[in-house]
């Protein structure tokens, strides 16, 4: 994510850089602050490099945030915010709370897609209650491809989702633990109509168009990464289940459920694995548009779409040089059910660089170019690709 301020050229990309990096962790700056900063504040003492360490820690108030959008599903395009950041105190043994936020704003791509979006993100009880709640008003355009084996020749028939409602939640982390239990309660009324009148989904049921859709989401995670931004150790599990039902406000039951487990491993003092694997299922009756697909660098979102998928994903990231690093990528996805007998399947990969712009947080960003069946694709990273709350 990224925002921009006036500055002499030469301290531009230097200035771009830190704006990306402060809305990336949901500390984002402004323009006016960035101009009245010391010049210190974004040098490392130790080495004398360009570092937001000190902003991030620091950073509080209303901020302007501008964050681009690089999902070939909906075309390059940005999303602009408003944020509220209210830092806890540090805790005694040192510990940084993860900051309230309150944030409102917009966004818009290339393909038509809008909307605007509201939310808070709240901590509590020394850090060990974290609660969610947001609203959003959206119109996406996306394509459909098909479900499994029963593929649409050529291009994807295109079409709109209309969408608005909110979400609710929470998460209670168990004692000394790292195991977190949480629910969600979303509430949405979707429309559908295509982009081309004359034109039809194959398979998909006119009663799909036209839903309110409201689940209780149960959550289960374990997280054991020794890093929030960009981990190098440790593992993380997550299951989440929405199950939607008449009796909280659907329109129809059915269930989803998404199981994701990541590892982290060094290989040496300046090698490191990452890996990455996501089960997603759905059950009948789930909308065409909430079906699973396989998402991975280098690949559409929603172009493999089935009642199942799976997904894996390989990262090794090279640190090369004390401030940058390259990363090599690859991964395999498959989207199965629909009614015809054979899987979809894909594979991508790509290469990127990361530079690190937050030693003290442990905070890398950069750009990844990825390729796939289809053609290719950039992103912006902050973090790890695989950003997990």
């Amino acid at each position: 994510m990224s925002s921009r301020a006036q500055r002499p050229i030469l301290r531009l990309p230097r200035l771009v850089a830190a704006l990306a990096a402060c809305a990336a962790g949901g500390l984002a700056c402004t323009a006016a602050a960035a101009e009245e900063e010391d010049e210190r504040r974004f040098v490392d003492p130790e080495d004398g490099k360009f570092d937001v360490s000190n902003f991030l820690d620091t950073a509080y108030g209303f901020l302007p945030v501008v964050i681009p959008i690089t999902e070939p599903a909906v075309g390059y395009g940005a999303g602009a915010a408003l944020v509220f950041i209210d830092r806890p105190p540090v805790t005694p043994d040192g510990r940084f709370h993860r900051p309230n936020m309150t944030v409102a704003g917009g966004l818009r791509t290339e393909n038509g897609t809008d909307g605007l979006f509201g939310g808070h993100l709240g901590t509590w009880r020394d850090g060990r209650l974290r609660t969610l709640a947001a609203v959003a008003d959206m119109d996406v355009n996306l394509e459909f491809f098909g479900l499994g084996g029963d593929r649409i020749p050529g291009s994807g028939v295109e079409y709109t989702v209309e969408g608005t409602g909110g979400v609710l939640g929470g998460s209670w982390r168990l004692g000394a633990s790292n195991l977190w239990l949480g629910a969600r309660y979303a509430l949405f009324e979707t429309e559908v109509s295509l982009r081309d009148e004359g034109s039809g989904l194959p398979g998909v049921s006119p009663a799909d168009f036209g839903l309110e859709l409201a689940a209780i989401t149960p959550t289960v995670t374990l997280d054991r990464r020794n890093n929030f931004f960009t981990p190098t150790d440790g593992w993380y599990l997550d299951l989440s289940m929405p199950l939607y039902r008449e009796s909280v406000g659907s329109d129809r039951d059915f269930e989803k459920a998404t199981l994701t487990g990541m590892y982290f491993q060094p290989l040496s003092d300046t090698l490191y694995l990452g890996v990455r694997s996501t089960v997603k299922y759905s059950s009948d009756g789930t909308p065409f548009y909430l079906r699973p697909y396989v998402a991975l660098r280098g690949i559409q979102a929603l172009r493999y779409q089935g009642e199942e998928s799976i997904e894996a994903e390989v990262e090794f990231r090279w640190q090369f040089n004390p401030r940058f690093s390259a990363v090599f990528f690859g991964g395999a996805g498959v989207a199965r059910g629909g009614t015809g007998d054979e899987d979809e399947s894909a594979v991508s990969g790509g290469t990127g660089f990361r530079y690190l712009i937050a030693r003290r947080h442990g905070l890398h960003v950069g750009l990844d170019v990825a390729a796939g069946p289809d053609g290719g694709a950039v992103y912006v990273i902050v973090g790890s690709a695989w950003m997990r709350p």
